[in-house]
């Protein structure tokens, strides 16, 4: 049963509703995917916020599994795309078919028709079949041979990115790269979880299921009451002073666009709601700065050759730039 909704404010009562169905969430798809909290909480964040997460991570870390978490957490759908250098646009959103009895052109939907789309090392396939996922992504939906198709509700891209081995692979163009709301890696395992890991050995990773803890319908209600959260004006300002910064940055050729301090307004409310407040602070913000702002940055060539790094750059500008003094809304 969902709060009433407001369209102005957020209310106590739907503060405290929204931070309870969250940590379900979260300790869901913890059943699957252990030791991993931090994670965990910032994939819920972007579904929430109607986004899109790229996963930068070594085989074998569980990504596969996380998507598919996910979707039977909410009870959706999950589809899977693993990218080579072959793969076709039309392998990616479907194709029209030419029904020989019927004589017509029939449409059949790709693996992007899902609620939680994963796209397996996304850096593999060519510039074209990735573009295919630019619509899809920005617009959820999909236009083949001139008809458009409106993919599944809520809809969410994670992509996967192989950094050890780079051979055959291109680099994602900062267009696409843009359209990720966060950037963020799983990492392995602490030797904790890895042994809860190894005790579950008798079940493949690819049969266990997870109960859902939320409808699709009420996941529209969550999204709904995540954009109700309070932001003051000094919460605006220190985004916009931030993403300001990253222009100015010595080591930055490209810094971040509107878009990304759009995202990290919009995750910032998400955030806020999840801690049981009906307003951001700018502790929000500082949390998430790093995954939503870091793989927008472009770096000169010689701060690269040097080591410097995106991340390391945005935790130097968080520390440079003043957060406002925290307040109460009025």
């Amino acid at each position: 049963m969902t709060p009433r909704q407001h369209t102005e404010t957020m209310t106590e009562e739907q503060a405290v509703w929204f931070a309870e169905v969250f940590a379900s969430l979260v300790d869901n798809v913890e059943l699957v995917v252990l030791g991993k909290t931090r994670i965990v909480q910032l994939a819920i964040t972007t579904l929430v916020s109607e986004g899109h997460l790229l996963l930068e991570d070594a085989p074998g870390t569980g990504k596969t599994s996380l998507a598919r978490a996910i979707a039977q957490t909410i009870d959706g759908s999950s589809g899977r795309i693993q990218f080579t250098p072959d793969l076709l646009p039309g392998d990616v959103t479907g194709m029209s078919i030419y029904d020989q009895q019927r004589g017509v052109f029939e449409f059949h939907p790709g693996p992007v028709f899902s609620n939680v789309l994963l796209a397996d090392e996304i850096n593999r396939a060519s510039p074209k079949t990735q573009s295919a996922l630019l619509e899809v992504m920005e617009e959820s939906r999909v236009t083949v041979d001139g008809v458009t198709h409106a993919v599944p509700a809520p809809f969410m891209t994670i992509a996967t990115q192989n950094p050890v081995e780079q051979a055959g692979t291109y680099r994602l163009p900062e267009a696409q790269l843009d359209r990720f709301l966060m950037k963020t890696s799983l990492g392995y395992p602490d030797a904790l979880s890895t042994r809860r890991i190894l005790e579950g050995v008798r079940v493949s990773a690819h049969q266990r299921t997870i109960p859902a803890v939320l409808s699709l319908s009420h996941l529209d209600s969550l999204v709904a009451v995540s954009k109700l959260p309070h932001t003051d004006p000094t919460i605006l300002d220190y985004v916009a002073r931030l993403v300001d910064a990253t222009r100015a940055a010595p080591e930055v050729r490209l810094g971040s666009s509107i878009r990304g301090a759009l995202a990290l307004l919009r995750s910032s409310m998400t955030w806020a709601a999840s801690q049981g407040r009906t307003f951001v602070l700018p502790d929000d913000v500082k949390q998430l700065a790093e995954p939503v702002l870091a793989h927008r940055l472009v770096l000169e060539p010689e701060a690269e050759f040097d080591g410097v790094t995106a991340s390391s750059v945005l935790a130097q500008v968080v520390l440079d730039v003043e957060p406002p003094a925290e307040r109460l809304p009025e």
